[in-house]
């Protein structure tokens, strides 16, 4: 068994076992994805809070964070970016849509679940 978190260092790397800041093989623990960005929203596991979820975007972790610092933003909302999942706390389905579809990248985005 491998460890994934410690409480003196918090997450660690399953590859090299060291502090994802300092992790030295980069481990890419992500599936390449099929290109398909999934938004769906999901409440199970949080006390009936529901947070808008974001999947499958073709980025690495750096990238990932400031999408979602500046998805965060237009959604006036708190999240985070949890293995490679974009999080952000309430209902901002439709609004996060429109955001992902106005980008240039031109991914193809589809709304998951209900």
């Amino acid at each position: 068994m491998t460890l994934v978190y410690s409480t003196d260092v918090g997450r660690v790397c399953p590859g090299c076992g060291q502090p994802i800041a300092q992790c030295i093989c980069k481990a890419k623990a992500r599936p390449a994805g099929d290109g398909i960005v999934r938004v769906s929203r999901e409440t199970a596991g949080r006390k009936g809070k529901g947070v808008t979820l974001i999947k499958g975007l073709p980025l690495d972790d750096e990238a990932l964070v400031a999408l979602a610092k500046q998805l965060k933003a237009a959604c006036g909302s708190g999240g985070t970016v949890k293995d490679g999942v974009v999080e952000i706390q309430g209902d901002h389905l439709d609004k996060v849509m429109v955001w992902l579809k106005a980008r240039p990248e031109g991914w193809t985005i589809k709304r998951a679940g209900g």
